[in-house]
């Protein structure tokens, strides 16, 4: 049986109130292809479909869009979907009634009865081709501290609330799976030893004092699927625990990272293989320089090679650019000669990162022992500007502070 395990869509995103609509609609379409390239049995989405809680209209467009291109080009694909941290659980729930009609599985948050879990949403069978079980997904959802149970612990009570709650789930899955039928587990989660994307992605459940064990995945889990991390990579070191990753850079930092969906395959009730398949980047990240920061005249010269923008290019597939710049003394003007250095490029402003040359000190560290109230402004200006710039203050700059100084005086009095 083969699985595609995907995560982390973020439908809806901007990169700096960019649009990422036409790539995440790119990303799509190829996956759509490589469902049926690939004979995909099943499809797992572990969590984080929309950006935000409250999606644009053109970001849920895309999802169920997505859904009924699936259904109408692959109609015996399982698809299953938990709810991520950044999603509205209500929000993938509300459309339950019209996806099961669909046997479409989305699990956007956990679902209780009055007295347990309930197990006919958390636990999905995934059929071959033939319409035989080969395997069952124990689907829990992201788990806020709400969802979990009170356990009586000397340990940490989140920690063992997580593990309660797919040691329930996973156990009524074996209750229901018979010889030959796979154990799959889904989930959104922050784990131990796992490495995170500085930028856009965050430590859930209570902290990083709170990221989970992966011993939650017991032995005879075949596949462990998650999401919530964008670097695509293994957990303690597990072949069958994974973070698929992101399909797209969600951030600038992120531009390094291979970005994929990973290919799963069942041989029985264990696991066979898992191949990364690298998902095609429409739109580039690049930055000048590339690596380190230089003046502000190097950077205007590597700006100028940039490549030209042909007639009929489509902006929407330049690159993003992130612009660092050395600055040792005030550049006021600098956003406009860095726009101005682009007009006619290839390439699309997303962010202008200034590094600061001085000191870095803080104020209390140039006159130890005197407070605030006892230094001259002056000398706070100074102290200020050492901080930031490496060049000696300019007299004209010490001037104009002078002036707007005797403004403020004279207007207070």
């Amino acid at each position: 049986m083969r699985l595609l395990h995907t995560s982390d869509w973020h439908l809806g995103h901007t990169l700096y109130d960019v649009s990422r609509e036409a790539e995440h609609a790119a990303f799509l379409e190829w996956l759509l292809d490589t469902l049926e390239a690939q004979s995909v049995d099943a499809l797992l989405v572990a969590g984080d479909v929309f950006d935000t809680a409250n999606p644009s209209a053109e970001a849920q467009a895309a999802w169920y869009q997505f859904i009924a291109r699936a259904r109408k080009r692959l109609p015996r694909l399982n698809i299953t979907v938990i709810g991520g941290n950044h999603d509205s659980a209500a929000r993938l729930d509300a459309p339950d009634p019209l996806f099961r009609a669909m046997d479409v599985h989305v699990v956007g948050g956990l679902p209780r009865r009055p007295d347990a879990l309930d197990f006919e949403r958390l636990l999905v069978p995934l059929h071959d081709t033939r319409g035989r079980i080969r395997a069952w997904v124990a689907a829990v959802p992201y788990l806020r501290p709400a969802d979990l149970p009170l356990v009586d612990t000397e340990g940490d009570r989140l920690i063992e609330g997580v593990r309660e709650v797919y040691g329930l789930t996973l156990e009524a899955a074996r209750r229901r799976r018979e010889p030959g039928q796979a154990l799959v587990a889904m989930g959104h989660c922050y784990m131990v030893g796992t490495e995170l994307s500085q930028l856009s992605e965050r430590r859930i459940l209570g902290g990083n004092q709170h990221a989970l064990p992966v011993d939650l995945f017991p032995e005879d889990v075949a596949y462990a699927a998650l999401g919530h991390l964008h670097k695509a990579q293994r957990v303690g070191g597990r072949e069958s625990v994974r973070y698929s990753g992101s399909p797209l850079p969600l951030s600038l930092s992120e531009a390094g990272y291979r970005h994929q969906v990973l290919l799963v395959e069942l041989d029985g009730e264990t696991l066979g293989s898992v191949k990364p398949l690298s998902v095609p980047r429409t739109v580039d990240i690049r930055r000048v320089p590339e690596r380190n920061e230089v003046p502000l005249e190097e950077v205007l010269a590597q700006l100028a090679a940039l490549p030209e923008a042909e007639a009929g290019d489509s902006a929407r597939a330049w690159p993003y650019l992130e612009v660092c710049v050395s600055l040792p003394r005030p550049e006021p003007a600098l956003r406009r000669k860095v726009e101005e250095a682009l007009v006619g490029k290839a390439a699309r402003l997303v962010k202008l990162t200034p590094a600061y040359t001085g000191t870095g000190g803080a104020l209390a560290d140039v006159q130890p022992g005197i407070s605030l109230r006892e230094r001259k402004p002056e000398d706070v200006f100074k102290a200020r500007y050492a901080r930031d710039y490496q060049d000696p203050l300019a007299p004209g700059l010490l001037e104009a502070f002078h002036t707007l100084l005797t403004e403020v005086e004279e207007n207070a009095s």
